[in-house]
């Protein structure tokens, strides 16, 4: 097996804003697995607040490539399990690897990857469109140049009502809002008594991650179910969100990819948690790895690919929050 590595600089359509920073291009890492005429895919992007860049995972990545190429039949649980402690301290390059890996060992299967999982995709949810922190003006816009079902709206401001009440008046959408650990406990509940009024959906992640008296007191007595995102990390975090939030956003590039993922998914709807993924701004790649867990979610975040000015892969395409798959197998993806 050839393990192939390239970087790219995504170029966004708008400056993207969150509570803690803004960027107008988003790094990210490509990993290509070659083997017997196929080629697997899979992607992480970098992130200040997680200390993660692209070539620091690619140096983790090439320190172990020797171990990586000789690996060919093993399943991707095998596959993982065997990486993982090369990889523990950089769960985003083993990400990328494993979503590669997986890709690969579908198409050589002869399978879409949802299909090797046996999963129905019948029933998929639709997926938001994010509006990041802007002026009023520029959010309203930005929604009216893609009307969609559900838009997920960055908060975290002094203006955050006023904002949400503003932007109502622009669409019957479902809301829901992410204040990306921007409030505290008595703003949380406070406002989500109005923003439940204003047709919001749920609250992810309001607090600082490691609050968790916090979150349990927010639990108790938010109108709003509250979904954990910082807060849940790795697949140790599932059982700690347990009566501290209604639900889980599992990222891929936090937790080291599809295969523990999966796992946390599982681990939520067995303790009766809402369960949902989320996206990094990735493009196509990693967004079509993640469309083949659509039928075990409650909610899916993967609007990535949709705020980049230009894509690297063809893959799953969205229309209106529809999820469309590729022909092809594995992941569907095709680097362009």
């Amino acid at each position: 097996m050839e393990l192939i590595l390239r970087e790219y600089n995504l170029k966004l359509k708008h400056t993207f804003t969150i509570s803690r920073e803004s960027i107008d291009f988003q790094p990210s890492l490509i990993v290509e697995l070659k083997s017997d005429g196929f080629s697997g895919f899979g992607e992480a992007t970098s992130n200040p607040y997680y200390k993660t860049t692209v070539p620091v995972m690619m140096q983790d990545l090439e320190k172990i490539r020797s171990i990586i190429e000789v690996a060919e039949d093993e399943s991707p649980d095998e596959f993982w399990t065997k990486i993982y402690p090369y990889l523990k301290h950089d769960m985003f390059s083993l990400c990328a690897l494993d979503l590669a890996y997986n890709d690969l060992y579908a198409r050589k299967k002869g399978k879409k990857l949802y299909e090797l999982w046996n999963y129905s995709i019948n029933n998929n949810p639709l997926t938001d469109y994010t509006i990041g922190i802007a002026s009023i003006e520029k959010m309203v816009s930005k929604m009216q140049e893609l009307p969609w079902p559900i838009y997920k709206i960055k908060l975290g401001t002094k203006e955050d009502i006023a904002i949400v009440k503003e932007l109502r008046k622009h669409t019957n959408a479902i809301f829901r809002i992410d204040a990306n650990c921007g409030w505290n406990v008595e703003e949380t509940i406070t406002n989500a008594v109005e923003l439940k009024k204003l047709g919001v959906e749920f609250l992810e992640q309001p607090m600082k991650a490691d609050n968790w008296e916090a979150h349990k007191e927010v639990f108790k007595h938010s109108v709003l179910p509250i979904i954990a995102d910082e807060s849940c990390i790795i697949e140790e975090d599932v059982a700690k969100c347990f009566n501290h939030f209604h639900g889980v956003n599992v990222k891929l590039v936090k937790c080291g990819g599809l295969t523990p993922g999966k796992r946390m998914i599982e681990e939520a709807k067995k303790l009766g948690l809402k369960t949902m993924v989320g996206c990094m701004t990735e493009s196509t790649v990693g967004i079509s790895a993640i469309a083949h867990l659509l039928p075990q979610l409650d909610y899916v975040d993967m609007d990535g690919a949709l705020l980049l000015a230009e894509d690297i892969a063809t893959g799953v395409t969205i229309k209106n929050g529809v999820i469309h798959y590729s022909e092809l197998n594995g992941t569907g993806v095709t680097l362009i």
